[in-house]
């Protein structure tokens, strides 16, 4: 798994036929598959399925978020919350401001994966509004295409002393640093292992090739992390995986939020996507796991189509993400749904002040929709959670609404 090949990105969707690729598309994803399937020759005839997601997400300039095709927003193939409005960064800057204001005027505020720059660009203006706006905001964006497009939206919307501020990384702050670091849905798109647990054994899915060329999963016997990794979870919810069960697991997850936090010595944490705890993960009911793919906001169980044309995604095990962080020397400071969160850090008020300076009706009833697509149960508001980490901080009251911590 690439360490730092992160994005953040959020789904939406329905699992209707959309239309085919046109004949463009279909020319690159066939240049990206060539490459898999060269991979796949070069490893012996077969390659773990975490390798296969990582090409077919993050190859270079052929993988789904290394290319140029619009993926953010109703052109795209799902929408975040932040390309809803300006309202899920707002309540973000609210929750996060307590901690700036601790680690005082040279805080640093870093985003894992920027996406359209849409966050950056109202949380910014919130930080701004509300006296917390760091002396530095950093980007971690992997991507050369997304960072092109969120320095022209920043450069754009922001006056030039304020972009003076922004910067882009090309990996994580290895130096000293205090602040804060945020993750909107970027641990769902790291390239995840599969397991599956047959005749009391564990093994790891892998991604062959059939006699024509096309991908096509088998099974070997997983390595001694992955293994370790799946008998923990065994221990944790009480019992053993049943024959035949399958599985997303990311034994590489306490390595990964160790290397992104790099040298933060005093500040925060926050990240927010969908997941389960592990209990609820690792049910009966998901006997085949987590793992779809989306393309034009429709979801798809097929994850060999067309690489390079579709993102995709698993869900994110929560209990695994406190145990990673607190395991990286931090407190664990709370776990709510994103409703919550969003609630408890001022929703409403950011809501009825922008309804007071919206120009009609219509534009009222966006921001009401906006506003119920981030809270509403079936829309975002509880399939979507957030978790937040501390150190040498407090967090205030950014977790006081809604604690699932007990779940975990």
């Amino acid at each position: 798994m690439a360490a730092f090949r992160i994005l953040s990105r959020s789904r939406t969707g329905n699992s209707m036929p959309t239309s085919p690729p046109d004949a463009d598309a279909l020319a690159h994803s066939a240049h990206l598959q060539a490459l898999i399937r060269e991979q796949i020759a070069a490893a012996g005839g077969a390659v773990p399925f975490s390798r296969f997601m990582e090409l077919a997400l993050y190859a270079p300039g052929l993988g789904y978020y290394s290319a140029g095709a619009t993926k953010f927003g109703r052109a795209g193939d799902f929408v975040t919350a932040p390309e809803l409005g300006s309202l899920f960064a707002q309540c973000i800057a609210e929750a996060v401001a307590p901690v700036l204001r601790q680690v005082g005027p040279a805080a640093t505020f870093l985003e894992i994966g920027g996406g359209s720059g849409a966050f950056a660009e109202h949380a910014i203006k919130q930080l701004m509004a509300i006296d917390a706006m760091p002396e530095r905001y950093a980007i971690l964006e992997p991507s050369a295409d997304l960072r092109e497009r969120q320095r022209e939206r920043l450069q754009r919307k922001l006056t030039p002393l304020v972009f003076e501020c922004v910067e882009w990384l090309d990996g994580p702050l290895s130096e000293p640093w205090n602040g804060v670091l945020f993750a909107n849905e970027v641990i769902d798109a790291l390239p995840t292992p599969r397991f599956s647990v047959r005749d009391g054994e564990v093994f790891e899915e892998h991604v062959a090739l059939t006699g024509d060329g096309a991908f096509i999963r088998t099974d070997r016997p997983a390595d001694p992390l992955l293994s370790a990794a799946v008998r923990h979870v065994e221990r944790e919810i009480g019992t053993p995986l049943p024959d035949g069960y399958r599985s997303e697991l990311l034994p590489q997850l306490p390595y990964w939020l160790q290397a992104v936090a790099g040298g933060l010595e005093t500040g925060a944490m926050l990240f927010v996507d969908y997941g389960y705890p592990r209990r609820e993960y690792y049910s009966a009911e998901r006997p085949d796991g987590t793992l779809r793919a989306f393309h034009r906001h429709r979801v798809s169980g097929d994850v060999f189509a067309h690489p390079g044309l579709q993102d995709i995604t698993a869900s994110v095990d929560f209990t695994a993400l406190a145990e990673a962080g607190t395991g990286a020397g931090f407190d664990f400071t709370g776990y709510c749904s994103q409703a919550s969160l969003l609630i408890g850090n001022g929703l409403a008020q950011r809501l009825e002040e922008q309804e007071g300076r919206a120009a009609d009706e219509a534009g009222r009833y966006a921001l009401r929709q906006q506003a119920k697509q981030l809270t509403l149960p079936a829309a975002m508001g509880e399939r979507f959670q957030a978790m937040g980490f501390a150190r040498g901080v407090e967090f205030g009251a950014a977790f006081l609404a809604g604690d699932l911590s007990f779940r975990l």
